[in-house]
């Protein structure tokens, strides 16, 4: 699983214009995810609907949000067998500055993905 250009025609748009509303707060929650030695892999699912990965950080609405965001870590794919011990490292190797982006998994109906998206640039 990977930026799928699917998800670039599908949900970029939705998705970015609903992360600004929650960025600054999920950067914070994976700076926490960080310091507080839980992983150096924090990831947020975010879904339209409830799903049964990470800790609820966000319900649709609550910050006029359109998606529910989760927080978790990489961890937790691996033991429910979302991502498999062997591409672990590649996970790894492939994640980026978790300062700079926001690692997202997108569930949709069937599709589900992980997507970096940059944090917005302080102003």
């Amino acid at each position: 699983m990977n930026n799928d250009p699917e998800l670039n025609g599908k949900y970029l748009g939705t998705i970015t214009s609903d992360f600004v509303k929650v960025a600054e707060n999920l950067q914070e929650a994976a700076y926490q995810i960080r310091k507080k030695g839980f992983s150096e892999f924090p990831v947020f699912p975010i879904s339209k609907i409830d799903i049964p990965i990470g800790q609820l950080l966000y319900a649709k609405g609550d910050l006029e949000n359109e998606w529910n965001y989760y927080a978790t870590y990489i961890d937790e794919f691996v033991q429910r067998r979302i991502v498999e011990e062997e591409k672990l490292e590649d996970f790894k190797k492939n994640y980026k500055d978790p300062d700079e982006f926001c690692c997202l998994f997108v569930v949709d109906g069937d599709f589900a993905s992980f997507v970096y998206i940059p944090y917005p640039e302080d102003h």
